[in-house]
């Protein structure tokens, strides 16, 4: 199995192996693209391509002003702060409170609701063509004539959004609007520096459950502000969403993705096996679906959705910041049948399930993170954590005030959960690149950590790969990276994988990597394992096939941890003892941090305020790539 750790003296050497690959065979590419000795900073492959030879942290899933929800619940932010903030600069918070990143982001997704988008700042300054509406005149009227407040017209109008009614249709103003967001992420994208996406979120919920969908352009303002985005006020079936997404596609010759999010609050209707208009899946189904979504969400400020513990019952982290009182909007509880649609390792399952069926897979995703914020803040880390909405910034109360009335519940202000992040393997940081390393899933989700983590599988891997200083540029020679696709085996051979995860340079270091195996039974049932392959301190998996705990550093009362255990560097290469040729399987890596404070914790510390006892204290962050799926079709 290979458990290795690294010891940190190493560090330095060992990131540049990781990061810079093939020193050698780059100086020969170099020698033979650049005979005048020109500089070229990228190695070249074989077909004149680039090498993902670095990896990108951004968030697609940001929220602003521009948001209907995110205004009526007091952000007053716009686009312009919240790609300053992800830059490195310092801003003010709809609040007052100053805040910068510790470390910039690379990317960032300004993905503000399509329904309504702009238009609530404007209804409630009197803009005379939203007044023009019945609707709009008449909220505006009750709002400031105070028979119903501020407050209450704002509720009023969050209800209307999750019915999806459109009663202030303004087209004018609404291709007005969506110019400027184009315009504003053309304006702060920076090719190689900083990469800004225009994109949206387009908020499908039927009957409560959440099928919201970020949509992500590759293209500049000039092409994507043609026609403004079909909305779920046009249809709340995904399959519309597709419909769009492939009429801009031929209409402008650009290209477009959609990722799902908070599959945990659709009470099974996420990774469900029927459509949305209650047909059965067919093959045309199940490839628009692979086509249009090659990526999901799965880690955010409403919950984590790796797995259930209901799930998997034998993992034993697989409690981690879960939601699971209902769906979204309240209108049902949540009940143990629906769990199996709701999460990302039940969902890839199922997929695999499908496949057999239908010789195809539609739920052959890949894995990212994102924060969901509507402060217009991108801010992951526990210790710099301002909330999901403005009244959920930083103070002395936050954690036992109500983030929100779903249904009958409050949901309080200490469940939010500070995650997550979008990480990439690209050559460059230009919008090219991360689309397309998206597209090809060669990307890992977070819960707000930067660790870094890089995966490869295949057939003819040993365990002195790891020890090349080449060796992920030996990886894509060997074998495939994450979210690629291992074909059918020869009779005697078996995957092998080669993993190397670095700790966040600013935060813990690492207790272990897992590899999270799925595949079907022969009954066809969904079956999973987790395997440690990788863990610090000299710990072995025990006769039961767990290892021991890594410890615990963490001093509550000063929000501190120390780095005493774990390790900064950790690598394995594993051949899976379990291997069936006949068998579909895919297989992910899942790194965990060693126990570090939650953000309650660092917010009792700061405002002398009490956790409640329902509250973690401590997490341990994590990092999810996507998969490699094994396919004895070939396909």
């Amino acid at each position: 199995m290979g458990l290795k750790a690294v010891d940190g003296s190493w560090l330095c050497w060992l990131w540049v192996g990781m990061t810079i690959t093939g020193l050698a065979s780059a100086s020969d590419l170099y020698a033979e693209e650049n005979p005048a000795g020109d500089y070229s900073p990228y190695v070249k492959d074989e077909a004149g391509g680039s090498t993902p030879n670095q990896v990108f942290f951004g968030d697609t899933h940001l929220h602003t002003a521009n948001s209907p929800d995110a205004f009526l619940l007091g952000a007053r932010i716009g686009p312009e702060a919240a790609y300053q903030l992800a830059k490195g600069e310092r801003v003010v918070s709809t609040n007052g409170v100053p805040l910068q990143l510790i470390r910039p982001l690379d990317f960032l997704v300004v993905s503000d609701h399509l329904e309504y988008l702009g238009l609530m700042p404007k209804l409630f300054s009197g803009d005379q063509l939203i007044l023009s509406t019945d609707y709009g005149r008449k909220i505006f009227e009750t709002a400031n004539a105070g028979e119903m407040g501020f407050f209450k017209a704002a509720m009023i109008l969050i209800a209307d959004l999750s019915m999806n009614a459109r009663k202030m249709s303004v087209p004018e103003l609404e291709s007005e609007i969506w110019a400027k967001v184009a315009e504003a992420a053309d304006r702060h994208n920076s090719p190689g520096v900083f990469t800004a996406f225009t994109g949206y979120e387009w908020t499908s919920m039927i009957e409560g459950n959440n099928l919201h969908r970020i949509v992500i352009y590759k293209g500049d303002a000039a092409e994507t502000t043609g026609a403004v985005p079909a909305s779920s006020f046009d249809s709340p079936d995904p399959e519309d969403l597709w419909a769009s997404m492939a009429e801009y596609e031929a209409r402008t010759g650009g290209e477009v993705l959609a990722i799902p999010h908070n599959g945990n609050l659709s009470n099974g209707m996420m990774f469900e096996r029927k459509r949305i208009n209650g047909g059965d899946f067919d093959a045309d189904y199940a490839t628009m679906r692979a086509r249009w979504e090659p990526l999901v969400e799965v880690t955010q400020i409403k919950g984590d959705g790796e797995t259930h513990p209901k799930l998997s019952p034998d993992d034993e982290f697989a409690d981690y910041e879960i939601w699971d009182t209902s769906n979204i909007g309240g209108t049902e509880a949540k009940t143990d049948d629906m769990l199996e649609g709701e999460y990302a390792r039940s969902a890839l399952g199922l997929g695999l399930q499908i496949e057999s069926d239908l010789g195809v897979n539609p739920y052959r995703f890949g894995m990212i993170g994102s924060t969901d914020s509507h402060t217009a803040l991108s801010t992951s880390r526990e210790e710099n954590f301002f909330g999901k909405h403005a009244g959920m910034e930083p103070s002395p109360t936050r954690m036992t005030d109500a983030l929100a009335r779903v249904g009958d519940v409050s949901v309080f202000g200490w469940e939010q959960v500070a995650s997550g992040l979008a990480a990439v393997w690209a050559p460059e940081n230009t919008r090219d690149a991360i689309f397309e390393a998206m597209e090809r899933k060669e990307v890992y989700a977070t819960t707000g950590t930067r660790i870094r983590v890089r995966l490869f599988g295949g057939f003819d891997f040993a365990e002195n790969d790891l020890a090349d200083p080449a060796w992920a540029e030996r990886g894509y020679a060997l074998g495939v990276p994450m979210g690629g696709i291992l074909e059918k085996a020869s009779w005697f051979s078996k995957p092998g994988f080669l993993v190397r995860a670095m700790r966040d340079p600013d935060g813990a270091n690492l207790d272990r990597i897992q590899i999270v195996k799925g595949w079907l039974g022969a009954s066809g049932k969904r079956q999973e394992k987790v395997y440690d392959v990788a863990l610090s301190d000299g710990r072995q998996v025990g006769s039961n096939g767990r290892a021991p705990a890594v410890g615990n550093t963490v001093d509550l009362e000063t929000a501190t941890y120390r780095n005493s255990i774990g390790a900064t560097l950790l690598e394995a290469f594993w051949e899976d003892p379990d291997f069936d040729r006949k068998q579909s399987a895919f297989y992910y890596v899942r790194v965990l941090e060693i126990p570090t404070p939650r953000w309650t914790t660092h917010d009792a510390k700061v405002f002398g305020s009490d956790v409640p006892e329902v509250s973690e204290t401590i997490v341990q962050e994590r990092a999810y790539t996507s998969p490699i799926w094994y396919s004895p079709s070939g396909v």
